[in-house]
């Protein structure tokens, strides 16, 4: 009977700051699908350099909501979200305007520091617009935007790159950026004062407090594991196709095969998983993540029985390697949508009153751990069995890719490996919780 009343009825700045969220991650992920390619290409880091730029910028963008969330908390989420968007203005323009190492890294760290305050602002809105019986489903609508925005950017993004070049995709994020500056400075408000004006010292008082839970922070390094593999979609996979399919490959569209996923499936998928524990969900996502890894490294069979073109339903070709990234880039997407909203929602549970941008700040530290991992590998795995053609003599191109699907068996391990430790937690968490309860009988 009590589920009857669930609804999806939210205040009007929840709807805004979805929208907001739209605009912000058409914005990002527009300029992150090619991000490692433009740092290689245009500012001429190579592919071990790009990994630890591209590392760096990605994981601290996700680091610096431990903090930033803490102060969006004490000045207001409208203000911060103000401050967020004129910073992603101009670090998207000047990251296009001249493409150096030095104005490049000066860029990142703009629009490394507006992200971070968007991060915990949205999804604190979300918490602050929703109570914990309809928790679960406003962050599953959260995601969808994230996603519908994702998709959008990464749509835009090919024929910018193809047309215009890799440098004005930098110009249309700036844009994007700018309109949802409009948005904010028109239409959102606070829906609340709790927990604005605190002290400093209080905030870090309450941060260090989450720190001490353990249970919460082991959770965070395993789930690291899962979006590590899946951010190999902006590590690897652009140069991964473009060096072994051409330059007529889409890594921007074949990306976007995750968030239309996503978009498909996290409102029905966390319905269906709505009576499981958020653990229990992230356990199925983990079981998951691995195989879409190993799908993708599944190309030269695929190539070996079908040749260099695998006809579809007789009306047309795809390259084996293209093939093989549809269905794996597919089973990241149903992966994330037992994941995400449910880890959220595990978040938001962690957090005390007027403490949501603090908390879900901290909760997006697994994928801080996941960026730097992910990336920085992925530099070193690129450079070793997927190198930048330019660096290569003739001779040296006839043999330089014969393995580079090793790449994809190395980041199953890392998703085998968090399933396993994902088993080892729930069973010891368990026990203490039994422990606990026969103890206080």
């Amino acid at each position: 009977m009590e589920e009857t009343k669930l609804g999806w009825k939210f205040p009007r700045e929840f709807w805004v700051a979805n929208v907001i969220e739209l605009f912000e991650r058409a914005a990002y992920y527009g300029m992150f699908i090619v991000l490692a390619v433009y740092l290689t290409r245009e500012v001429g880091f190579t592919d071990v350099e790009t990994g630890w730029v591209t590392g760096l910028f990605a994981s601290l963008i996700y680091m610096a909501p431990t903090f930033t969330g803490t102060l969006s908390d004490k000045m207001g989420f409208r203000s911060a979200l103000i401050l967020a968007f004129a910073l992603l203005s101009a670090g998207y323009f000047l990251l296009g305007l001249w493409p150096t190492k030095l104005v490049a890294v000066t860029a990142l760290a703009l629009i490394m520091l507006g992200g971070s305050f968007v991060k915990p602002i949205i999804t604190g809105t979300a918490a602050k617009a929703s109570d914990e019986k309809h928790r679960a489903r406003a962050y599953s609508i959260f995601y969808m935007m994230v996603n519908i925005g994702a998709f959008l950017g990464k749509t835009i993004a090919k024929p910018l790159r193809v047309e215009l070049g890799l440098r004005y995709i930098n110009f249309y994020a700036a844009g994007m950026a700018f309109i949802a500056l409009i948005i904010v400075y028109l239409l959102y408000k606070d829906i609340d004062t709790t927990g604005k004006g605190k002290s400093f010292k209080e905030a870090m008082n309450g941060l260090v407090r989450v720190l001490k839970n353990v249970r919460f922070m082991a959770l965070i390094l395993i789930v690291a594991g899962f979006w590590a593999i899946q951010h190999q979609l902006y590590a690897t996979m652009p140069k991964y196709t473009l060096r072994l399919v051409g330059e007529h490959a889409s890594p921007e569209w074949l990306a976007n095969i995750n968030p239309f996923v996503v978009v498909l499936l996290v409102v029905p998928v966390t319905h269906l998983v709505r009576k499981i524990s958020p653990v229990s969900s992230i356990g199925i996502a983990l079981l998951i993540i691995p195989f879409s890894a190993l799908t993708i490294s599944l190309s030269p069979i695929l190539a070996s029985i079908a040749g260099d073109q695998v006809t579809i339903w007789g009306q047309f070709s795809l390259h084996p390697i293209t093939v093989a990234l549809i269905f794996g880039i597919a089973l990241q997407g149903l992966a994330e949508t037992f994941l995400s909203p449910r880890f959220l929602e595990y978040a938001s549970k962690q957090a005390p009153k007027g403490e949501e941008g603090l908390y879900l700040g901290y909760s997006h530290l697994t994928t801080f751990f996941a960026n730097l991992f992910a990336f920085v590998s992925s530099g070193y795995l690129l450079d070793k069995y997927c190198p930048d053609p330019r660096t290569l003599s003739p001779e040296q191109m006839t043999t330089a890719y014969q393995h580079a699907h090793y790449i994809w068996y190395f980041y199953a391990g890392v998703g085998f490996l968090a399933f396993l430790l994902l088993m080892i937690y729930k069973y010891t968490c368990e026990t203490i919780d039994r422990k606990k309860a026969l103890a206080g009988d």
